[in-house]
């Protein structure tokens, strides 16, 4: 009797057909198909600002080494001091990311009359400079006998915001070499660095 009741008050009729209205309402779809796809989209898009900002820093270091190069050939003899005024200059294009883990070795590299090449005299910020009268290999046709040669080395070690919690840093670096713009080397005064 019970039974007879539900189906004459049509309880059991509504409720049918609202699940069969239900499974084949398609209406919810791209709300499920968008949440599917919501962190595929988000990791894209994190991972191309990850890597935009990653190639500014690499043309900043390439940079960096550019003007401590650029600027060291410039002169005809460099001092501790002005070294440090140059690497200060240089530093200040990684604005506005930190200098601080960037290093800069500035090598002043002579050719002796058979073309062998040796370090003259090398100064560095947060690196290692090169021992003067090492040996000091240079690409062919860099340097001619009794010539010389500025070279920048930068290293730079990048972490990316996200990168401190997945991948870690990234190391960049470059070289940069530039002959000597108004004397054929650029002397050290005052004992070097």
């Amino acid at each position: 009797m019970m039974r007879n009741s539900i189906r004459d008050n049509g309880v059991f009729l509504k409720l049918r057909r609202r699940l069969r209205a239900l499974a084949h309402d398609t209406g919810g779809v791209s709300a499920v198909e968008f949440a599917l796809i919501l962190p595929i989209m988000i990791t894209m898009y994190i991972g191309a600002v990850e890597f935009s900002s990653a190639l500014t820093v690499d043309r900043r270091v390439s940079s960096v080494a550019s003007a401590a190069a650029d600027l060291t050939a410039q002169a005809e003899e460099v001092t501790s001091n002005s070294l440090q005024d140059i690497f200060t200059a240089a530093t200040s294009i990684m604005t506005p990311y930190s200098a601080d883990p960037i290093s800069i070795v500035v090598t002043s590299v002579i050719a002796d009359a058979n073309n062998d090449t040796t370090v003259d005299w090398s100064c560095a910020k947060n690196g290692s400079p090169k021992s003067q009268g090492s040996a000091y290999t240079l690409p062919d046709g860099l340097t001619q006998p009794f010539s010389s040669v500025i070279v920048a080395e930068v290293s730079y070690s990048y972490t990316p915001p996200i990168g401190q919690f997945l991948t870690g840093g990234v190391d960049m670096s470059e070289i940069f070499y530039l002959r000597p713009r108004r004397s054929l080397t650029v002397e050290m005064q005052g004992g070097g660095c």
